[in-house]
């Protein structure tokens, strides 16, 4: 009688081979964790890509301050003396010249010239000239015959150019004769407002109870410096790092949703319904999307060099523009490595680094501090500038290293300004020097929204359900300023 074992056959096999029902699988194949001898294995791991974060950007050039509303408002002072840069001179009479284009454009917006005042009728061009006249007439005075934007001039010596030609009129003062009368009209004081709102940034980490008790093979380091080998560990720190990531990159790359702009495929009425069962938006709030990033501000009431090549001509171009702006003599430049290297050949080509010596201004003189942050000061003309490697413009997985996608509109770096203007704060109640970028997000006695994380499920510390799973939620709500955007310069390939 033969005997049938109840668990199989007890003949052994010639070739050993692995099943699942016979062994204990570590990687399979080569790997296979009942192999007779004992593999080396590497508890930590190989930082392959260095330290992959990229936040840091924000912190360092600006603050953060708390808001207590949906909306924060801001408003610029606008210009000291008048002028209007895209004037032109009319055919119905000699000597009259239109301050205002098209309509909407921004020499439309008032005229404030009077007449006895003197002004400078600039031509462009290659035959540029620039003619002193008096202001006879001028559109903004009760009773005259004149269009509201337009104003007669009498040149002192000269002749003002051909009929509809593009010239630029600005005020230099003014002439009365004797025994006059005061002026008859004065100029008001106007400003700028801007504004921006906060985005809700959200993200979530779960682990199942049993896999937050499950041992892994590779050691794992937790936040607070103790390690482990709890792979979930591991996996939540992940996540509240990327997280932080994305609250700057938000914030860099942020656009403010055009619900009329052609193509916008979240406003299609095709579209808005699964749009909205998608996202949670609805009708109330989703002509609400976005928020203004750093990229956007700058495009949009900034300065953007295109095909900055980090030539000495390239930056004298951009100490002009800086000059007509308001002069802000320290700014810091955040620049992608070939934009870097380039500046780098541009100072080393010159007699000493640094083209007029090395400065550290606002590291209070001390190279030791800008060196630590890995900045380098130089000046140029009567300007300080301080640059460094920005990684979000280098790193593979954001905007580096891919030549196929960093040419035409990519950016290479920014310039911001380190100046600051004083404000008074409504929620400290005082008055406070805020630097023109910054970071708000919203706070009350009741919720701070700065960073938010906490555990839901039942496991890890937490019972507020009967969900056998630890869930790690991290949310903030916050705003980019970008004030006086107009000293700050958005360089292009």
């Amino acid at each position: 009688m033969s005997l049938n074992p109840q668990f199989g056959s007890i003949v052994p096999s010639p070739i050993q081979t692995p099943s699942p029902s016979a062994y204990l699988a570590f990687n399979g194949g080569a790997n296979d964790f009942a192999q007779q001898y004992l593999p080396e294995i590497y508890e930590q791991e190989v930082e392959r890509y260095g330290n992959r974060t990229l936040s840091g950007f924000l912190r360092m050039v600006g603050a953060e301050m708390p808001m207590t509303s949906d909306q924060v408002i801001w408003s610029e002072q606008n210009r000291l003396h008048v002028s209007y840069s895209s004037a032109t001179t009319t055919v119905s009479a000699a000597g009259i010249i239109t301050l205002g284009t098209a309509a909407g454009a921004p020499d439309t917006v008032q005229n404030v010239i009077k007449p006895n005042m003197t002004v400078v009728v600039m031509t462009p061009g290659a035959a540029a000239t620039a003619v002193k006249c008096i202001v006879g007439d001028s559109g903004n005075v009760a009773g005259s015959a004149l269009a509201a934007m337009e104003i007669q001039v009498f040149p002192y010596t000269g002749a003002l150019p051909a009929v509809a030609t593009v010239v630029k009129v600005f005020v230099y003062g003014s002439e009365f004769p004797k025994g006059s009368s005061g002026v008859q009209e004065n100029i008001t004081p106007s400003f700028t407002q801007f504004s921006n709102k906060p985005v809700i940034i959200r993200d979530r980490y779960v682990v199942s109870g049993s896999d937050t008790a499950q041992i892994g093979w590779v050691e794992v380091a937790a936040e607070d410096g103790t390690s482990g080998y709890l792979w979930y560990l591991k996996a939540e720190g992940e996540t509240r790092l990327r997280f932080e990531d994305y609250l700057e990159m938000t914030l860099v790359e942020g656009e403010l949703a055009a619900a009329a702009a052609a193509g916008n495929f979240a406003f299609a009425a095709a579209n808005t319904a699964a749009f909205q069962t998608s996202t949670g938006f609805n009708t109330a709030n989703d002509a609400n999307l976005g928020t203004e990033g750093l990229f956007a501000a700058i495009t949009a009431r900034g300065n953007v060099f295109t095909a900055f090549g980090g030539a000495l001509i390239d930056f004298d171009a951009i100490l002009g523009n800086l000059d007509s702006q308001g002069a802000i003599e320290e700014n810091m430049l955040f620049l992608d490595r070939s934009t870097e290297l380039d500046i780098d050949n541009m100072l080393a080509s010159q007699n000493s680094y640094g083209i007029g010596g090395t400065s550290y201004g606002v590291f209070e003189n001390s190279e030791e501090m800008a060196l630590n942050l890995q900045f380098s000061g130089f000046r140029r003309g009567s300007y300080d500038f301080y640059k460094t490697s920005w990684k979000y413009l280098n790193d593979a997985s954001t905007r580096g290293n891919d030549s196929s996608f960093t040419t035409g509109d990519n950016i290479d770096g920014v310039l911001i300004p380190a100046g600051t203007s004083t404000v008074y704060d409504q929620i400290l109640g005082t008055n406070i020097r805020r630097p023109f970028l910054h970071v708000r997000y919203r706070a009350s006695q009741t919720d701070d929204r700065r960073m938010k994380s906490w555990i839901t499920g039942s496991v890890g510390g937490a019972f507020t359900s009967d969900l056998d799973a630890m869930e790690v939620h991290f949310l903030s709500e916050r705003c980019l300023c970008v004030q006086a955007a107009n000293n700050f310069v958005l360089l292009k390939k």
